[in-house]
């Protein structure tokens, strides 16, 4: 009977850097695409950078909420 052999952990490495580098580009072209879309948004009048922005804050205020009560549900 053959044993299966265990990858090295230099092949490990190798293989998570390759993970690593296609979440990446994955994030990188949905970063590209969602700016692109929020510029015909604002060059169409669909939104204002201001609006954008200001709800950009409120939700970044909203998470910032939700991660402090998670890490602290008893305060």
């Amino acid at each position: 009977m053959k044993s299966k052999s265990m990858p090295s952990p230099a092949w490990e490495h190798v293989q998570l850097a390759a993970k690593l580098a296609d979440l990446k580009d994955d994030h990188y072209r949905t970063v590209l695409t969602l700016s692109a879309m929020l510029e015909l948004f604002v060059e169409k009048g669909i939104i204002s950078r201001e609006e954008l922005a200001a709800k950009a804050e409120a939700l970044d205020e909203q998470l910032d909420s939700l991660i402090s009560a998670s890490l602290h549900p008893m305060a």
